[in-house]
């Protein structure tokens, strides 16, 4: 392309603005960060690559995404930063050149059960609107057509006294479309009472069952103490009155043992205390007793549409907002389409540009209806773009954690080109990617490495791709990797029948599971795949498939104080071997307990709060981020403190806790099953909030692989996984198979499909044009009839 000239033929000098065309980092220690120093080219779009645990999240996201938004948010009034995170500066020297940063990552959305993938975009709120004009008969304005509103209907706010009469002056009157049955949950919960007490005991008796009301705590004696009933009496023998002041009395204060307290019902305070927390977040045995003693059904009233009657009957044609949230969003984007009122032009021709994109990002196949915590990772990050696609913005900076993660191969084309959109509006697109597919489009290459852990932080390679692939690292070597057919399967030894599966898609699917061996079930994204395992294996509704362990994709929830120590259950081993060695207590061999540094409380930092300011935290001076007490170091084990021991990789601490001193075989048991997993190089104290979404779901494997089932079910366990590991992640299946255990993998990665002993295809499409079995084999068999995408794709794969 020529240069522009000056009218002297001399290149016009370059404007100053112009000079600004690269993101500079000098010195990034963040994390595992080596002094990384590194140009990022603007208005491009770079592939971040390297093994699990090199560094590349701490430099895009805690480094140069966290330096970002912690200038932004200094731009905000005193009054608003209070109410923001405050992220503390990166370790970083220089970061120039810097723009605003938007993550698009893989955090799961909200497990909030009024949250759908509708009010999550603007999609929702136009549709109210375009109801609240066009629906008939008109109930109100849009908030009528809400079911996060209620309806509120007051009166009386200025009462006017003349004698004995009172005039009221004023009332508030507001619709809303919340369905009053289920307050817009859109399922109700129905408790099983004989899971919250013993009816032939008293309460004195200790007839609760309720985690957490031991006999004798204070939850207890809110109700054995309180007078309304005899605390002797059998809960059978009690009348009418006293059944319902114990398990639904509205809150009351009153003096309870001497002491001011508030008493509720039984049930309303399980609600408000368990059932309005995520399952996710709870104690393992608080959420079995939900599991136990909660079932949720569908909502009688609204039949699990959330809308209030008012809003179910006002209709645009013979459409309610209530079926056009139902339609999977391709079929409402067409109905869009045929609507012609000039009155809401400019409405209509706005949702029809957010429901295409939804159809061009591959979402088409959800509905507007669908709660946002049932979407996986990848699925949640794709409906995070969809704000971005039409955005107005540009020279703005985006991060993307795995975009390809559940995207069967025929989706990431489609991926691929939303990100060079994004690119040639005039924005920067930093992503984080193992995929060749993706690292194939980018204009600009990082590889961190060279291994992981203190392994790795530094930068091996950055350039094009064809650099990449003549530089010898690690993904350069790997980048060809093509994983060939197996040629010996396994034979299966039973199978387990599902029959007439229909959840969500699902066409009243039969299939049989094989036991005994590695299964793969494969198809586009939307083809039911989740729906088929967790509607049948993972419900219990499967016979046979009692023992199943489901290591699925949801977070692991867990402050800085937790760590892959804590988490797997290693530090109570680890606790009692110091103990032992040093004939002291185990709680003092603990950072949350009574070994803890009293300056920073086991923290390891101390957070300080400067007011007016954003606060900042800086390393314990005490303890120097030990986390102990002085006293507790003096301890030893094998000629190492706990702090020390909390600092090795595992790979090290197996050894350590193998033999010689320290032998410990509970701790060596749970370091070997984090190796097999790759995690070697994780240092068993380094905080879960550290850890990247890979790593948490390995992490989450290998404490599950403890677990005594039969059937291993995983989502995914590729995603996060650098090509180079996916052959140590085929070893670890393998040896799951070999000791005995029926191995059901759900997974797009080919290297993956070409491993298994046999194949399940759903498809043919997404959504309505998915939800059948549309191939039951081997590998070889699938490639050979290619009569399906994913044969298509193997087959290129593998070179067939």
């Amino acid at each position: 392309m020529s240069r522009a000239t000056g009218t002297d033929g001399q290149p016009p000098t370059m404007h100053g603005a112009d000079s600004h065309h690269v993101i500079r980092v000098h010195g990034a220690r963040e994390n595992n960060l080596k002094d990384v120093s590194i140009e990022i080219p603007k208005r491009r779009l770079t592939v971040f690559t390297g093994v699990s645990g090199s560094g590349k999240s701490s430099l895009v996201f805690d480094t140069i995404a966290a330096e970002s938004q912690r200038l932004i948010n200094e731009t905000y009034s005193a009054f608003v930063q209070g109410f923001m995170p405050t992220p503390a500066r990166p370790e970083v020297d220089v970061l120039e050149g810097l723009t605003t940063v938007i993550t698009v990552d893989q955090q799961r959305m909200g497990a909030d059960p009024r949250s759908t993938v509708g009010t999550a975009t603007d999609a929702n709120a136009m549709l109210r609107i375009l109801f609240s004009r066009l629906g008939e008969p008109h109930i109100g304005p849009p908030s009528a057509y809400a079911f996060n509103v209620p309806s509120v209907r007051a009166s009386g706010a200025i009462t006017v006294e003349r004698g004995d009469r009172k005039t009221v002056k004023a009332t508030f009157d507001r619709t809303g479309g919340m369905c009053p049955g289920c307050e817009g949950r859109g399922s109700v919960t129905d408790i099983d009472h004989a899971e919250l007490y013993d009816e032939a005991r008293s309460l004195a008796g200790g007839a609760i069952t309720v985690p957490g009301y031991k006999a004798g705590g204070w939850n207890y004696r809110l109700y054995s103490e309180s007078g309304f009933y005899d605390p002797e009496k059998p809960i059978r023998d009690y009348t009418a009155k006293e059944l319902h002041d114990f398990l639904h009395h509205e809150p009351v204060r009153m003096k309870i043992a001497g002491i001011n307290m508030t008493y509720e019902g039984l049930i309303p305070r399980i609600q408000k205390s368990m059932l309005s927390k995520d399952r996710e977040g709870m104690q393992p045995h608080v959420r079995e007793f939900v599991d136990r003693a909660v079932t949720f059904t569908t909502c009688p009233e609204c039949g699990g549409s959330r809308l209030s009657e008012g809003a179910r009957a006002s209709k645009i044609g013979r459409i309610s907002i209530a079926d056009a949230c139902a339609m999977e969003i391709r079929d409402l984007a067409e109905w869009v389409r045929g609507l012609a009122e000039p009155s809401v032009a400019p409405l209509l021709a706005s949702l029809q540009r957010t429901l295409d994109s939804f159809v061009e990002i591959g979402l088409g196949y959800l509905s507007l209806d669908r709660a946002a915590g049932t979407l996986s990772g990848g699925e949640a990050q794709r409906v995070k773009m969809i704000r971005h696609l039409g955005s107005a913005l540009t020279d703005v900076t985006y991060v993307f954690d795995e975009p390809t993660a559940g995207l069967h191969p025929h989706d990431i084309q489609r991926m691929n080109e939303l990100l060079l959109r994004l690119r040639d509006k005039g924005n920067t697109v930093l992503v984080v990617e193992h995929k060749p597919e993706t690292i194939a489009i980018a204009d600009h290459v990082v590889d961190l490495g060279p291994g992981a852990g203190t392994a790795g932080g530094s930068v091996c390679f950055e350039g094009t791709l064809d650099g990449l692939r003549a530089s010898g690292t690690v993904t350069g070597r790997h980048f060809d990797d093509r994983a060939a057919l197996k040629k010996d399967f396994r034979t299966p030894s039973g199978r387990l029948e599902i029959r007439g599966a229909s959840t969500h898609n699902l066409r009243d699917v039969d299939v049989d599971v094989p036991l005994g061996v590695l299964t793969v079930i494969t198809g586009v994204a939307g083809s039911g795949k989740s729906s088929l395992v967790r509607g049948s294996l993972f419900s219990g509704r499967t016979p046979g498939a009692d023992g199943v362990v489901a290591v699925d994709q949801t977070p692991i929830r867990g402050s800085r104080r937790s760590n892959p120590a804590t988490y797997t259950g290693l530090l109570d081993p680890i606790r009692k071997a110091f103990a032992q060695a040093n004939g002291v207590k185990p709680a003092l061999f603990s950072a949350n307990s009574e070994g803890a540094c009293p300056t920073c409380n086991g923290a390891g930092v101390v957070y300080t709060d400067l007011a007016m300011m954003a606060g900042v935290s800086s390393t314990c001076e005490d303890c120097g981020g030990r986390r102990f007490d002085a006293s507790v170091l003096e301890y030893r084990l094998g000629g190492r403190d706990i702090s020390e021991v909390l600092a090795m990789p595992v790979t090290e601490a197996e050894e350590f806790f193998g033999a010689g001193e320290a032998r410990t075989p509970a701790a060596h048991r749970i370091l070997q099953r984090l190796a097999d997993v790759g995690l070697g190089y994780l240092a068993i104290g380094q905080p879960l909030t550290t850890l990247s979404g890979g790593e948490r779901q390995r992490l989450k494997l290998a404490t599950h692989m403890a677990e005594k089932g039969g059937v291993y079910v995983l989502d995914e366990p590729t995603t996060g996984l650098h090509l180079a590991d996916v052959e140590q992640l085929l070893g670890l299946l393998d040896r799951l198979v070999e000791s005995g255990k029926s191995v059901v993998v759900i997974e797009h990665h080919q290297a993956v499909m070409a491993h298994a002993d046999w194949i399940i295809d759903l498809g043919p499409g997404a959504g309505h044009d998915g939800g059948r079995i549309v191939f039951e084999g081997t590998p070889a068999d699938l490639v050979a009839a290619r009569s399906t995408l994913t044969g298509e794709h193997l087959a290129a794969y593998v070179g067939a």
